[in-house]
């Protein structure tokens, strides 16, 4: 005998199907990525100068991190269920080509760069003696139409072009311009390995044209420079598993007290949030070469 279909029993039917159909959404990852700002996080505690003292006094200097990871689909059909979150492309934030782990590690290596740069910036600007010497170009972004995808990665080093050292973006600039667009280079590059070891390598790249300049061959990156920067004291800066280049910028001021005055003078600043535990919010850099 057929039991009849009661608006109660209809009801707890279609509540059944719609928590079935909810948890299926939560466990399919969509094209999109989740971007969730931590609360400001206070730099003093994290930046340890050799003969410093702890900070005193009113204000202070912040930053703030922003939680990253793919995106299900229930959260990308309904993105106000996490209040403050933003949903971007995927691929703007893991380029294609590149899997989830070097961006990762592109990430941290980025931040101990910022790291350095902020302790270099601040000691210089007290009158310390800073040694920076340009060490190569980095590999800050892919143009997702480069041949250079699935080879090159974000943070590789580019140290060579053709054999010709290019320790700064003019030198690199210079050597491709001695080839044409559609021409092979061969790049000498370091890398990052999983210990966080630099691996030299050597990759062939084919360039493309210039979109301003047709005549010019790039080979489709955004660079930045890097380099060996030796300070007269040790600075320690700790953001744990925060990668990405931005909250380098709140390090500097943080840093600046003289360990021999003891200046603790602090405004309240607010900082360019960075990743955690993967990415910035994308940024716009400058041209590729």
């Amino acid at each position: 005998m057929k039991k009849a279909l009661t608006p109660l029993r209809l009801a707890g039917t279609l509540l059944g199907l719609f928590v079935a159909a909810a948890t299926l959404l939560t466990l399919v990852p969509a094209n999109d990525s989740r971007l969730l700002p931590g609360p400001a996080q206070r730099v003093a505690p994290l930046v340890e100068v050799k003969g410093g003292k702890d900070p005193t006094g009113p204000g202070g200097i912040y930053f703030v991190d922003v939680f990253e990871r793919r995106a299900s689909l229930f959260e990308s059909l309904f993105p106000w269920i996490h209040d403050g979150a933003t949903l971007v492309p995927a691929k703007l934030i893991v380029p294609p080509g590149v899997s989830d782990k070097a961006v990762r590690q592109a990430d941290l290596r980025e931040m101990s760069i910022s790291q350095r740069v902020a302790a270099a910036v601040a000691l210089k600007r007290l009158g310390y003696k800073v040694v920076a010497r340009p060490s190569g170009i980095i590999v800050a972004a892919l143009d997702s139409r480069s041949h250079a995808v699935g080879k090159l990665r974000p943070s590789d080093v580019i140290v060579s072009v053709n054999g010709a050292s290019t320790r700064t973006i003019g030198e690199l600039r210079a050597q491709l311009a001695k080839v044409k667009p559609g021409d092979s280079v061969k790049l000498g590059v370091s890398r990052d390995n999983a210990v966080n070891q630099a691996q030299n390598l050597v990759v062939t790249v084919k360039t493309m044209a210039d979109t301003q300049n047709r005549k010019r061959a790039i080979v489709g990156f955004a660079p930045e420079t890097a380099a060996e920067i030796r300070l007269p004291f040790k600075v320690s800066i700790d953001t744990c598993n925060v990668g990405g280049p931005s909250a380098g910028l709140a390090f500097p001021p943080a840093a600046m007290p003289d360990p021999g005055h003891h200046d603790h003078r602090r405004h309240p600043v607010p900082a360019p949030g960075a990743a955690s535990p993967a990415r910035p919010v994308p940024q716009t850099r400058v041209q590729a070469p």
